[in-house]
């Protein structure tokens, strides 16, 4: 978005034209996201509502069910134990040790004859790990030594045998009830008692949760759960009337695009959010690959139109219907707009228009894809569209990719037989149909907002490149010297064109125009002049360059006359542009009285300077071409050494200033200019006369293959070099 309101301030009318058409056409986005149209979506329902009447599914529909998903997830991570890290052999040295250490504590209270009985109740109470009561500890005292030898004997042996076995945190208390049944039977009843108390409280745990693990195990069964199918004939009730709605219910409801949301502000917002979204993204990513688009009326009328017919398009074709939304003809828009603008402005609209149609289709991956791939293929086997038969394999492509898209979202293999084909024809019709319908529409769209928006499209140049229209018939009979000049340099714009990637037959056929205007006054141009003097050596200066300019003039209403496309007609205007006739201007100069001053406006053309690569590279070919036929160089070296020095001439008059030719593109067309110029005026032989002939040596044949004559008023090289124009009579 920064980057569109970049634009230059000579640009800002252009920059309102193009804000005013995206307000309109977010407008009208909003307008169709937001509004429900009849039947589109036709029941409002929430869990735990009550349904009023059977609602049942008005198109057959598989579908990934998250609730079901959801449910199956839970299910698998449920199943999943939880998971405990064993340290059996650790904790049970840990406890036999502990209880060693706590038996020889209370066997040395019971011997110490220091101590009363009741401070030796106290010091057993205090041991942490055994937690005994008042009358535990009594009975630990009045044991005699050989009863507390079983005791210590007997303990540790229990809690070794116990703590061998897997002990949880929840299941202490039960390793403590079956300690009974691992204690010495032929013990008495009071040394048991005592050893099953101090065993019992020595046990720990010796398997410990591990939550992390437990919930990576989960998470993994979780994961391996895959989507949950639900699926829908026709005609199968979803939910009976008087049944409460359940979760599922509504996501059925929901797929099928029969829940109707409430019309609120927020329903309004989203659609405001994703017009205006999808939109700025859109002349945002124009702007930075093809920024001309928007500084040129026609091209951005043509879009407005274009964009509003296909959204209208969308809203009343993207429904829910077995087959209509297989018609929906975006394939036809992505090949309008590139026959008509560019290859890089159609692939942007079937981005955006991709993002529409899943917003209307409530997220259908099928319709977007289907939509989507069809377009694409459509614009790219289409092309430039030389041809009318382009058109014609641009539908078959786009029908094969609509088919083959089907078929790989498709669960199973299409059913052939005759009950599957009977029961699903249209919407294989309507799939096949899809590709002849976007031709047809694309072929008639091509015509139609062609010539009502006035643009120039591939198949007018093709018509107009043929030799048998009228404007280049007379240029052949009238100025055949032109003509032939005319060939060569189209040959030169339309390699230079290719060479750096721009419209080579744009260049070709602009070229082939560019100067028509020459068929008014032929003679005084020095092309078309096959002997005697030039009709300028009457005139003055200043009228011979106004006849020589007024060829521009001349050339623009005849290509009104003859209704020449407007891109053509810059060629026209544009193949000088405001450059300074040299030859004239200094002989003015010369012929100028003391004191007398020369308006050098007088002797420009009208100009503008090229605005386009393309008319760029016109310009630079027609220079080229007039001072090497002009100049003649010998060798390879001195035609580069012409051909750099005439094209830094430009660079340095400012001539590419309205362009967008890079330097990278200007030693690219230098490299093409050479090698098509070295093939057309190469340096011929010339052949010596007979010897045994005794007549006279005729002149010799002029090397570059023309009749040659005797320049009235020749011009040095380097003038020749400094301000070339081939369209003075003067060198001869």
């Amino acid at each position: 978005m920064a980057a569109f309101f970049a634009i230059r301030p000579s640009q800002w009318v252009n920059h309102g034209v193009v804000l005013s058409l995206v307000g309109s056409v977010s407008i009208l986005m909003t307008t169709l996201f937001a509004w429900q149209t009849p039947g589109n979506r036709q029941f409002h329902l929430n869990a735990g509502d009550v349904a009023p009447y059977d609602i049942v599914a008005p198109a057959p529909i598989v579908y990934e069910s998250e609730i079901l998903t959801e449910q199956a997830r839970e299910r698998a991570a449920q199943s999943v134990p939880d998971q405990f890290d064993s340290s059996e052999g650790r904790v049970r040295r840990q406890q036999k040790n502990r209880a060693r250490e706590i038996l020889d504590f209370i066997a040395i209270v019971r011997r110490d004859p220091y101590l009363s009985p009741e401070l030796q109740t106290d010091y057993l109470r205090a041991i942490d790990d055994l937690k005994l009561s008042a009358e535990e500890a009594f009975q630990i005292q009045e044991l005699d030594e050989e009863e507390w030898a079983a005791v210590a004997n007997e303990t540790p042996r229990a809690l070794d045998r116990i703590m061998a076995e897997e002990i949880r945190e929840s299941t202490v208390a039960s390793a403590r009830r079956r300690l009974t049944s691992l204690i010495d039977t032929d013990l008495s009843d009071e040394v048991s008692a005592i050893t099953v108390r101090l065993t019992g409280a020595l046990i720990r745990p010796n398997s410990i949760y591990n939550p992390t693990r437990t919930e990576e195990m989960k998470e993994a069964a979780r994961n391996a759960v895959p989507a949950q199918l639900h699926s829908f004939a026709r005609g199968e009730t979803i939910i009976r009337a008087g049944d409460v709605a359940t979760a599922e219910d509504v996501e059925a409801l929901t797929q099928l695009g029969l829940l109707q949301s409430e019309w609120d502000w927020w329903h309004v917002l989203r659609a405001s959010v994703m017009s205006v979204l999808v939109l700025t993204t859109a002349i945002g990513a124009i702007y930075r690959l093809r920024p001309a688009t928007l500084l040129n009326y026609q091209e951005l009328a043509a879009l407005a139109a274009i964009v509003v017919i296909w959204l209208l398009a969308a809203k009343f074709m993207i429904i829910i219907h077995d087959w209509v939304p297989y018609l929906y003809p975006l394939a036809a828009m992505s090949m309008l707009v590139t026959v008509l603008i560019d290859l890089r402005i159609a692939v942007v609209l079937i981005i955006a228009f991709s993002l529409t149609v899943n917003f209307l289709s409530n997220n259908n991956i099928l319709m977007v894809s289907y939509a989507t791939l069809g377009a694409l293929s459509g614009a790219l086997i289409l092309g430039r569209a030389e041809r009318l038969s382009s058109f014609l394999w641009a539908g078959l492509g786009v029908a094969l990719t609509n088919f083959l898209t089907y078929v790989a979202f498709r669960n199973t293999v299409i059913d052939l037989s005759t009950t599957g084909l009977s029961y699903n024809s249209p919407l294989y019709f309507s799939i096949i149909l899809n590709g002849g319908l976007s031709a047809s529409v694309a072929l008639i769209g091509y015509f139609v907002l062609g010539n009502l928006f006035n643009l120039t499209t591939s198949l007018q140049l093709s018509e107009l490149s043929r030799p048998a229209h009228p404007l280049l018939r007379q240029l052949l009979l009238k100025a055949p010297g032109t003509y032939h000049h005319t060939i060569i340099v189209s040959n030169l714009a339309e390699r230079a064109a290719a060479a750096i990637g721009v419209d080579a037959l744009l260049a070709r056929v602009g070229a082939y125009y560019h100067d028509i205007g020459k068929t008014v006054r032929p003679y005084f141009f020095t092309e078309n002049i096959m002997e005697g003097t030039s009709p300028h050596d009457k005139l003055d200066p200043k009228t011979s360059a106004q006849i020589i300019i007024s060829h521009v003039t001349d050339g623009l209403d005849l290509a009104q006359k003859y209704r020449l496309p407007p891109r053509i007609r810059d060629f026209i205007r544009e193949h000088h542009g405001h450059s300074l006739m040299q030859y004239f201007y200094q002989q003015a100069q010369r012929d100028a009285e003391e004191g007398e001053e020369l308006d050098p406006e007088d002797f420009r053309y009208p100009g503008p300077y090229p605005r386009s690569k393309e008319t760029a590279l016109l310009l630079l070919a027609d220079t080229c071409e007039a001072a090497v036929r002009s100049v003649r160089p010998s060798t390879r070296e001195e035609l580069e050494a012409l051909v750099n020095k005439l094209i830094d001439g430009r660079v340095a008059e400012g001539a590419l200033n309205n362009c967008d030719l890079t330097f990278k593109d200007l030693q690219t067309v230098r490299q093409v200019f050479v090698q098509v110029l070295q093939g057309v005026h190469h340096p011929r032989i010339s052949y010596p006369e007979p010897v045994q002939r005794a007549e006279p040596k005729a002149a010799p044949p002029a090397t570059n293959g023309h009749k040659a004559h005797a320049p009235e008023k020749p011009a040095p090289v380097e003038q020749e070099v400094a301000g070339v124009e081939e369209d003075v009579s003067v060198s001869g």
